[in-house]
């Protein structure tokens, strides 16, 4: 079987386990793995600009917006379906990054990060002073149905997992398909010499472009679905330390693999919960140096720990 076969396989499977092991856990681990596969998508959107040698840093930007259009949706239009809301919350995500694109598109490295940041922060400082959207204290979020089904309480918090699970496999595996086409081959490329690239007769800008608008859709439905489980939006889903906390996943997750995100995300905030209840008041400093230790030991992320075994093995074939 091909890497690729492989790798869908193992969503496909991973998906199943979960699912049918859903009926069995407690409603606060289905709560806990709903933010997480979520979250999931943003860091998973990431990975594909980190792929081509950027790193936003305002990603938050489309994370708070996939959140305030679940919001407003349901204000404005009462919408209360799951399906339109998130996929309401990918395409507005989606269209901001396709206008902010033109721009962002043309600068590299510090330049697109601090760039992607200063839009975030717009965002933010807009939501504020807007008391028609809440200002600070947002507003709540009704829970949603699921094509005319109205489930209430555990049961629409499973359903609303199972959502989530199933949409995290499509876009996992469709993202895996993406960085295995000629686009998404060319990121490694562009990160290693874009000049080289144009004389192939390539678009960098086209191609950075569309990385941006995937990675902006991927954490607009990462924001709705947060949104959905957590019944509450606000502007601190838009601010800086939410989008250090996605790049931060990213680092830690590693970029090998589309799976990867999902173990670093779930690492993050496993890890996060017991540190909190563990230790209320210092939960931060016990979370900052588990973290630093294992940058410290897996610099390529705890994906790599996947790799290792793969490595040595085609070293030992390449040995005669």
């Amino acid at each position: 079987m091909s890497r690729l076969d492989g790798t869908i396989g193992a969503l496909l499977l991973g998906a199943a386990l979960l699912g049918g092991l859903s009926v069995a856990l407690p409603d606060w681990m289905i709560f806990l793995a709903t933010i997480i596969i979520a979250k999931a998508l943003v860091v998973l959107g990431l990975l594909i600009l980190w792929r081509t040698g950027l790193m936003s840093f305002g990603q938050a930007l489309f994370y708070g917006v996939g959140g305030y259009a679940v919001g407003l949706a349901q204000l404005s239009f009462g919408l209360r379906d799951a399906f339109l809301l998130v996929g309401t919350g990918v395409v507005l995500a989606a269209l901001v990054a396709l206008v902010l694109g033109f721009l962002l598109a043309r600068y590299r490295d510090i330049f697109f990060a601090m760039l992607s940041l200063a839009f975030s922060m717009i965002l933010y400082g807009t939501l504020v002073k807007s008391a028609t959207l809440g200002s600070t204290d947002g507003f709540a979020i009704l829970q949603p149905h699921f094509l005319g089904y109205a489930p209430g309480g555990a049961a629409a918090k499973r359903d609303l997992f199972l959502l989530t699970l199933a949409l995290a496999a499509v876009a996992a595996a469709l993202t895996h398909r993406y960085l295995a086409s000629p686009l998404g081959a060319l990121a490694t490329a562009i990160r290693d010499n874009e000049i080289r690239v144009e004389y192939l007769g390539y678009s960098v800008k086209r191609a950075i472009h569309a990385s941006y608008v995937i990675a902006a859709a991927l954490a607009g439905a990462g924001g709705a679905l947060v949104a959905l489980a957590v019944g509450h939006i606000d502007p601190d889903s838009t601010y800086w330390t939410s989008s250090g906390e996605f790049v931060f996943v990213t680092i830690l997750s590693g970029a090998g693999s589309v799976l990867a995100p999902f173990l670093g995300s779930a690492l993050f905030e496993i890890l996060r919960a017991y540190a909190a209840d563990a230790a209320p008041y210092s939960w931060q400093m016990i979370l900052g140096v588990c973290l630093l230790l294992m940058i410290l030991f897996l610099p390529q992320g705890v994906w790599s720990l996947f790799q290792r075994p793969a490595r040595r093995r085609v070293r030992r074939t390449a040995t005669p």
